[in-house]
């Protein structure tokens, strides 16, 4: 392995708490590949992800097991988030597939799709080529922790990769993609749909096209407001609101913006070729309406660009969480290895007023060391007031930010080359749950979360 167990633990690092699998396995393994010898139904997983002392990771979903709907549990788990409902926690799960088959639901000869009609897809695929991303909901035990069901919530889509809980208690799940409409696709892709965490089968799939087209990869919404908050996976990326005509029904349309730097038309926050923002700044924002967000072409983000939308590198997870918004920027700083915004909204934000108090943005990291933070992607505000963050990279951590700006580790993927993704806690605070994205694996990890920072 490349880092040891001091660089692991590094002085800068607000750690108070070691990881006590860690150095046995960096001393007995020189890979860091796929662990293989994983019991059937391994109850706690000690080989998947190496965690403080006193945590536990269990593996409650496992890609290709018979869900309860008598479909199988797609793989390519990413994105996600946890509800209360009836008692229990409901996962709502994104996957991210587009029409690759070996990861649907419906089995290798994909028999098991006679058990839906061609209404329940949003893209049929003429038949031939049904798309296979989608949702699934899992009924989460708390108290056993346990499922005691899951099931497929929603289907046809392309690659839906993050997205974020609403107040309402629903998951709006985002297409990470653009595919236009074709012979082999009978509609384009590229939006938004909504999922309830109450859905006991597959949702009608409906597109919020008013949200936008174009590469989404996640949202946040301000329950005092309503306004929708979103990203884009793109090296040149915008960051976007949409401001619902009724707060809560998001299917009755509404206006979409791109976010700008006061009197700093097209301001570049990327940091690659110089250091325009300094971590810790907060800069004054305006909000730049767009023409034609239904585009038939992926330019969205070029024309809000020249129309003096600031650019971002790769945006990606965000959340709503001690009344500001978060989002990663997995590309963004001097060395490409990773920025954390946060957006401050104004007083008055989305109103006429708004320019009287404008929201602000705020550089929240960007240590430009891979040792602290690199490629963040899905991110999360714990009960704590912490933002935690998984890693797209094949060694990848999770990790905490405090409000201060210091960073700390949580957990390391030790089983797998694949990311971390879907990070989430219930909404008790007891339980964090994550995926380990390309081995279709959904995890509970459990331990004393007040002791984490004491």
């Amino acid at each position: 392995m490349k880092n040891s167990r001091r660089t692991f633990i590094k002085q800068s690092i607000a750690v108070s708490l070691g990881f006590s699998g860690l150095s046995h396995y960096l001393a007995s393994c020189s890979g860091g590949g796929k662990a293989t010898n994983v019991a059937e139904n391994l109850p706690v997983s000690k080989e998947w992800i190496d965690l403080p002392e006193g945590f536990s990771a269990k593996i409650i979903s496992r890609w290709g097991d018979t869900m309860s709907d008598g479909f199988r549990v797609p793989g390519l788990a990413d994105g996600m988030a946890a509800f209360s409902v009836d008692g229990n926690v409901v996962l709502v799960r994104n996957h991210e597939i587009g029409d690759n088959q070996e990861y649907g639901p419906f089995g290798t000869d994909q028999t098991l799709m006679n058990g839906l009609r061609k209404e329940d897809f949003f893209d049929y695929g003429f038949g031939k080529q049904p798309c296979m991303g989608g949702t699934t909901n899992v009924i989460f035990n708390e108290e056993t922790q346990t499922v005691e069901s899951e099931y497929l919530s929603l289907i046809g889509t392309i690659r839906n990769c993050a997205g974020g809980p609403t107040p309402w208690n629903t998951w709006i799940t985002c297409e990470e993609d653009v595919t236009k409409a074709s012979d082999l696709n009978e509609t384009a892709h590229g939006y938004n749909f909504e999922v309830p965490a109450t859905a006991k089968g597959p949702v009608k799939p409906v597109a919020l096209k008013e949200m936008g087209r174009f590469n989404h990869e996640a949202v946040c919404v301000d329950p005092r407001t309503g306004i929708v908050y979103q990203t884009e996976d793109r090296h040149d990326s915008l960051i976007y609101r949409y401001l619902p005509n009724v707060p809560g029904e998001l299917h009755k349309g509404g206006r979409l913006q791109a976010l700008a730097i006061k009197e700093q038309a097209s301001f570049d926050t990327r940091n690659h070729k110089e250091q325009a923002m300094q971590v810790g700044q907060a800069l004054d924002t305006v909000w730049i309406d767009l023409e034609d967000t239904d585009p038939q072409e992926d330019d969205l983000r070029i024309r809000g660009y020249e129309s003096g939308a600031a650019v971002f590198a790769r945006g990606e997870g965000m959340w709503y969480g001690n009344e500001e918004v978060y989002f990663a920027c997995t590309s963004g700083g001097k060395n490409k290895t990773g920025q954390v915004f946060k957006y401050i909204p104004g007083e008055f934000e989305g109103t006429e007023k708004e320019a009287e108090n404008p929201g602000k943005l705020v550089l929240f990291a960007e240590p430009n060391d891979q040792e602290l933070l690199k490629y963040c992607d899905n991110l999360t505000v714990a009960p704590w007031g912490d933002v935690v963050l998984v890693e797209d990279d094949q060694d990848s951590y999770m990790r905490g930010i405090t409000p201060e700006g210091k960073i700390y580790n949580i957990a390391r993927n030790i089983g797998s080359q694949s990311e971390m993704a879907g990070v989430c806690f219930s909404p008790s605070g007891k339980t964090l749950f994550v995926n380990v994205q390309k081995d279709g694996l959904t995890f509970a990890i459990t331990g004393p979360w007040d002791k984490l920072r004491a």
